[in-house]
């Protein structure tokens, strides 16, 4: 058979190869916005110990372990301004309308006595499918059941949250603050509410957009309660948003919320290799100015970049001169929250602040 030149494939195959030529160039300069802040931290990998000396006021986070507090090397360290220590809601209501408030005065006392100062964490979420957080009188019909077992993308329990979402729970939450409001505001250097990160609940009364405007309810009643003090709302992730790709508002709407009430912001985990972390609550952060304080917290696994909560040491650098310069110049907080872990707590944190 004679073959015979074609006009129409070669046109055809120039425009292929302009495709081929087009995609390549596209390729190259596109950039994933999921990746916007995957290499901040590099820029801060040269800082070492000691700390500089800064306007951050730095904090021991001991969780609910409170004892630990007792004779810690922590209170004779002049740059740790105090203890920061959980409390749940169903320590300080035993029962309906009656306050307990005991153990809070206990280390606030003690803390007073060591110079140093108490930060409250109040917890209504627990991580924990066995333990839950709220008052047994909250487990009822009239509160809706209270609390709502969370699961993890799999399905597997994850924990405990209070339904912040129900009415009546929101209403004796303000209740309790405003009674801790009365005994502690001006005394104590802080309260914050704990992250609004929840798992998956399966709750027919539950939607997202109800969900922001509780957490913005709660917000305004831990302003009203406490008008002295530092407030502060943990906003981390939001139920059914995942920055950059779907933002609904959600969390941006809680930041602008706090700072427009007067309330602080922070989160809890400060995990610089995490896209997921620097896209959410530390992008909100550095995004924006803020009148209000910021905090962040250096939880379990975030001294070694680690959130598998291994129990085995893990081998690693001291990543904490690292974390304090990206805090203080990249998300401008005002207060870190260093959590008690062992052994890096005493490896890595004291080294680094025991120097005036």
């Amino acid at each position: 058979m004679k073959h015979t030149f074609s006009f129409r494939y070669l046109k055809y195959s120039v425009s292929f190869l302009v495709f081929l030529f087009s995609m390549k160039a596209y390729s190259q300069k596109y950039e994933n916005p999921a990746k916007k802040y995957s290499n901040e931290y590099k820029k801060y990998e040269n800082a070492s110990c000691p700390v500089p000396p800064n306007t951050i006021k730095n904090f021991v986070y001991f969780s609910r372990d409170r004892e630990a507090i007792k004779d810690h090397p922590f209170l004779k360290i002049p740059r740790f301004e105090g203890a920061q220590i959980m409390y749940a809601w169903s320590q300080l209501e035993p029962e309906k309308g009656k306050y307990d408030f005991s153990i809070i005065k206990e280390d606030y006392q003690y803390l007073l006595s060591k110079g140093k100062k108490l930060f409250i964490q109040l917890q209504d979420t627990t991580f924990d499918p066995n333990a839950k957080a709220v008052p047994k009188y909250l487990l009822t019909d009239e509160y809706g059941g209270g609390a709502v077992i969370m699961l993890k993308d799999n399905g597997e329990p994850d924990g405990w949250t209070a339904k912040r979402w129900n009415e009546n729970v929101r209403k004796r939450f303000a209740l309790l603050l405003e009674a801790l409001g009365k005994e502690f505001d001006g005394k104590i250097e802080g309260i914050n509410l704990q992250e609004t990160s929840i798992g998956v609940v399966k709750d027919p009364t539950f939607t997202p957009e109800i969900y922001v405007k509780s957490i913005k309810a709660n917000m305004l009643a831990l302003k009203k309660a406490f008008s002295k003090s530092v407030t502060m709302q943990y906003a981390n992730f939001m139920p059914e948003e995942w920055l950059p790709w779907t933002d609904k508002g959600y969390l941006r709407s809680i930041y602008k919320y706090g700072q427009e009430i007067g309330v602080g912001l922070g989160a809890p985990d400060l995990m610089v290799k995490k896209d997921g972390h620097l896209n959410h609550a530390l992008a909100m952060m550095h995004e924006s100015k803020y009148t209000v304080p910021l905090g962040i917290a250096v939880q379990d696994g975030n001294y070694t970049n680690d959130d598998t909560n291994s129990k085995a040491y893990i081998k690693h650098n001291n990543m904490v001169p690292m974390l304090s310069a990206f805090a203080k110049d990249f998300l401008k907080v005002n207060y870190m929250f260093w959590v008690d872990q062992k052994p890096y707590f005493m490896e890595d944190v004291v080294p680094c602040f025991s120097s005036k």
